[in-house]
């Protein structure tokens, strides 16, 4: 069994890995002039993402290739880091403001993997992550190593060997695999160890994305810093956090680009051709990540036709980004390791079986065979899964025999069960802030922002819900599961709930997430299935309580300082902007 020494140090390392292409690119972003802290991130997730997309064609070339990029990607970040940092003119405050979302990663990465680890299961981690915290789950985060391991080896001398049972590589997309090949080079990281904490730390990307949307609205530094914690401090982010398939890495892409469209700048962006290819590659980034962010991307393109519709230009721009970054891997589908369409076959069609049919023949016979009646039985499930119903009962009546029996694990099994599946009981507590909002909706204290932008972010999660239950089939096996959708519906859902609630009742807002927070971690700290041969470590715990503790200084320790040094910048081009366009949205503070 690794030491936490070990499992420190592997953390470090891969951090280190993960992060200079993004860090190099933010750096490299200020150097040449851009202030914007959303716009700034959004690059350096863009880069990130794409240097792991070249990483996947590399290895796909050659072995010998696909290393030698590894070591140019770290060598040439850490150089452009050095020269950028050197330069004259370099603005500090700006890189100051930078630092936090980069530390928040840092800390929220060491939070997840030593929470994941608090039991032990070192010597078995990616089987580890299937059960920690909750029961059995699939194999899906096991996938994307499988391949990686392959393409390391092999690259395109052959088609990749099904992942047992049945899986194609063409099945799932491969940004996780370039993720993981890009250290290839430097550990070996389709094996254990490497690639849970490596894909642990490329899941948490999300943080920096959030990060991006919460300065974008324009919140003030509490409000910011509550919603920020409670993200964190979530199952989402616990349990997809450690159970490494690739669907907060797509949220990550998808909160930058949501940044974007809601920022104050818009009217300027919406014209903006770099803007336009930044959007479009976010875009691009989070489809390559996983498919189930087409329900993430509708209400963001629906938004931004509502902010102000992009001209023709623009839009072709950021179309153009998109396919540039898809158009390679939907080759690869078509032509090196057909079919490619499984996932869409069983999510749009019901179609489980290993077949050649097409998608919209899957589609049409797999509503013809339903029927008008049966479809619509479907869509009402779909969305009854959402609400919690009738799961609610049967969770709930399995949570209640268990404290009769004095099995609380039993009893967290069942919570816990609930809350993975179903979007509303996910929020659960939170949902007090929409109607706290509607109580409150005539008091002449609220914040307009935001208020404003909770109402932004519910009508991104209804709009997403909307399109969520109806185009998914609706049968057991392709029904509206949270993990069947985009993480970004329900992480989006939570930050509009808590800023929401600070608009109208601020104080009780701050008891709200405090009280949230302690029941997840109470939730969360146990493992009910733990593998044999592990045990509880006190030093883990340490280091756990060391990581949450540093992230709530660093949201929380002297907010007002905060909200003159970290916000005033962001205000001061809000403003400029607000004045050369008279159509801007006015911001508080």
């Amino acid at each position: 069994m690794k030491t936490n020494g070990e499992l420190a140090m592997y953390l470090v390392a891969h951090l280190l890995l993960v992060g200079a292409p993004g860090i190099a690119a933010a750096v490299f972003a200020v150097q040449r002039g851009v202030k914007e802290v959303p716009i700034i991130l959004s690059v350096a997730l863009v880069a990130s993402g794409v240097s792991a997309f070249m990483a996947f064609w590399a290895y796909y070339a050659d072995s010998v290739v696909g290393r030698a990029w590894g070591y140019l990607l770290f060598a040439g970040s850490i150089l452009l880091i050095v020269w950028c940092w050197r330069r004259e003119g370099q603005d500090r405050e700006l890189l100051r403001q930078l630092s936090t979302p980069l530390a928040l990663w840092v800390l929220g990465s060491c939070f997840i993997v030593f929470l994941g680890f608090l039991h032990g299961g070192t010597d078995n981690p990616v089987a580890m992550s299937a059960l920690r915290f909750s029961g059995q789950l699939p194999s899906d985060n096991d996938i994307p190593r499988y391949f990686a391991e392959w393409f390391s080896t092999h690259g395109h001398m052959n088609p990749p060997p099904v992942y047992p049972p049945d899986w194609l590589m063409s099945d799932r997309p491969p940004l996780q695999v370039g993720y993981v090949l890009t250290q290839r080079g430097f550990f070996n990281t389709p094996q254990g160890l490497h690639y849970e904490i490596l894909c642990v730390i490329v899941q948490a990307l999300w943080i920096v994305g959030m990060w991006a949307l919460l300065v974008a609205a324009g919140l003030r530094a509490k409000v910011r810093a509550l919603a920020m914690f409670a993200a964190i401090v979530s199952d989402i982010a616990i349990l997809h956090g450690f159970f490494v398939w690739p669907k907060l890495i797509a949220a990550a892409f998808l909160l930058a680009a949501l940044a974007i469209v809601v920022s104050p700048a818009w009217n300027r962006s919406r014209s903006s051709i770099f803007i336009a290819v930044l959007v479009g590659a976010l875009l691009g980034l989070a489809m390559l990540s996983h498919g189930s962010s087409v329900f993430g991307v509708i209400p963001l393109v629906i938004l931004a036709i509502y902010r102000g519709l992009p001209n023709s230009r623009w839009i072709g721009v950021a179309a153009l980004a998109g396919v540039a970054l898809m158009l390679p891997w939907a080759a690869y589908q078509h032509y090196a390791n057909p079919p490619g369409n499984r996932l869409l076959k069983y999510q749009l069609g019901g179609d489980t079986g290993l077949d050649s049919k097409g998608t919209l023949e899957s589609i049409v016979d797999g509503y013809r065979e339903a029927g008008w009646e049966g479809a619509l039985q479907n869509k009402e499930e779909n969305f009854g899964e959402m609400i919690g119903w009738p799961r609610a009962k049967n969770e709930i009546e399995l949570a209640i025999d268990g404290l009769d029996e004095g099995k609380l694990g039993v009893t967290a099994a069942g919570v816990r069960g609930l809350r993975f599946f179903s979007l509303l009981p996910f929020l659960g507590i939170l949902l007090v802030g929409p109607l706290l909002m509607l109580a409150g909706r005539h008091r002449t204290n609220r914040n307009k922002t935001e208020w404003r932008f909770a109402l932004i972010c519910f009508a991104f999660f209804g709009i997403a819900c909307a399109a969520w239950g109806l185009l998914l089939f609706g049968s057991p096996e392709s029904r509206t599961t949270i993990h069947v959708g985009s993480l970004v519906v329900p992480m989006v859902g939570l930050i509009g709930c808590v800023v929401g609630l600070c608009s109208v009742f601020p104080r009780l807002a701050q008891l709200i997430v405090g009280v949230n927070a302690f029941a997840v971690l109470l939730l969360y700290i146990p493992s009910l299935e733990s593998p044999t041969g592990t045990g509880y470590s006190p030093i883990a715990a340490v280091v756990v309580v060391a990581s949450l503790a540093a992230i709530a200084y660093l949201l929380f320790g002297d907010v007002e300082s905060k909200r003159r040094s970290d916000q005033s910048r962001y205000f001061t081009v809000a403003r400029r902007w607000r004045k050369d366009m008279a159509s801007e949205p006015v911001i508080d503070e």
